[in-house]
């Protein structure tokens, strides 16, 4: 019984503490991520500048809605289509593809820790459904481009774009956008300065991407 009832009021504190959690996270920049933390135990000086989503180029928000998540603003979190189309394509014995939403990988960067594992995929569901829930699209897009890594320390698209290409996140190119995008699914393996063969033509891609993104309202959910 005694386990019973601890077991019971740790639920009750997992429950209401991470929807104090993501509920302060709606309002307030996250400080810091375990990712970071990680980071910074390995040796990595961390650079986390929190920039507003009016402050990020456009150009960003196209290119990882290509790279990441074409159905961003189709979606409440999970995208299950996604999740068949990739069990499908392992089936036919074809590569196996993520299926990982940009609220999805909002929920591990911002609460979580990389890695596998049901527990962390669990967790992860949860707090993308409690996000999902809670905050607006465009909130989702602001944390991401905030807390995502883009290798050497760097976390958010204005520590990426200084480091990368000297300038601000709000002045990113197409094409500049398009390389820090393309780099997203490896940022510690693949490089933007100076992109290697693969990144190139990721990078060429998603710039075609990016257009249908544009022009088929994908990312009205954030950009007005």
């Amino acid at each position: 019984m005694k386990a019973a009832r601890i077991s019971g009021w740790a639920f009750v504190a997992l429950f209401f503490g991470s929807l104090i959690w993501v509920g302060a996270y709606r309002f307030a920049p996250p400080p810091g991520t375990l990712v970071m933390l990680d980071r910074k135990l390995g040796g990595d000086v961390i650079i986390h500048p929190w920039t507003k989503i009016e402050d990020i180029s456009p150009n960003l928000i196209y290119a990882v809605i290509a790279a990441e998540d074409s159905r961003f603003c189709l979606h409440n979190g999970i995208d299950f289509s996604a999740i068949d189309a990739a069990l499908d394509e392992r089936k036919r014995g074809g590569k196996q593809r993520g299926a990982s939403t940009i609220s999805q990988q909002t929920a591990k960067n911002a609460f979580l820790w990389n890695g596998g594992g049901w527990a962390r995929k669990g967790a992860e569901a949860w707090f993308t459904i409690v996000m999902e829930t809670f905050w607006p699209k465009r909130r989702i897009m602001e944390v991401y481009l905030n807390v995502a890594e883009w290798g050497d320390g760097l976390f958010g698209a204005e520590a990426a774009a200084q480091a990368r290409f000297g300038k601000s996140a709000k002045d990113l190119t197409k094409d500049e956008a398009a390389l820090l995008a393309a780099v997203l699914p490896s940022p510690n393996k693949w490089r933007v300065d100076p992109p290697g063969p693969y990144v190139r033509g990721r990078a060429s891609m998603l710039r075609k991407r990016m257009d249908r993104v544009r022009y088929d309202g994908l990312a009205s959910c954030v950009l007005k």
